[in-house]
């Protein structure tokens, strides 16, 4: 392997990586979860 191959490599994991990060952020079932994380700062202590 030559390091042009480990590049490329590197470059589809975290391509992957960043795609299952997207699905995770745009599932329907973590809606409820982030819209609450969202009124965080809005709580009064």
């Amino acid at each position: 392997m030559d390091v042009n191959t480990l590049r490329i490599v590197a470059t589809l994991a975290a391509f992957v990586t960043f795609l299952g990060i997207v699905a995770w952020a745009l599932a329907g079932r973590n809606k409820a979860r982030f819209e609450e994380a969202a009124q965080l700062p809005f709580e009064q202590d």
